[in-house]
């Protein structure tokens, strides 16, 4: 994370922790990569799980009018 901050580089995190330079600098690589992709994933998911919360509520409500419809014509002769 301090790399990421701008506190140290990766030639000095190599040094810190006896690692290549191209090894932290890979590691670094994934990392950007994980973080694009779960802001664009992200984004997508909550779209996806409101388009099928509403879906699902949409369908539930329509059961309901039925449900009612029902009551309203065959409740008296129950």
């Amino acid at each position: 994370m301090d790399i990421f901050k701008g506190k140290t580089t990766a030639a000095e995190v190599a040094r810190q922790y006896d690692l290549t330079v191209s090894e932290v600098e890979g590691w670094i690589d994934e990392a950007q990569r994980s973080m694009e992709n779960g802001f664009k994933a992200r984004s997508k998911d909550i779209r996806e799980q409101y388009e099928s919360e509403r879906r699902e509520t949409k369908e539930a409500l329509g059961e309901a009018h039925l449900q009612i419809d029902a009551l309203k014509m065959y409740g008296p002769l129950l």
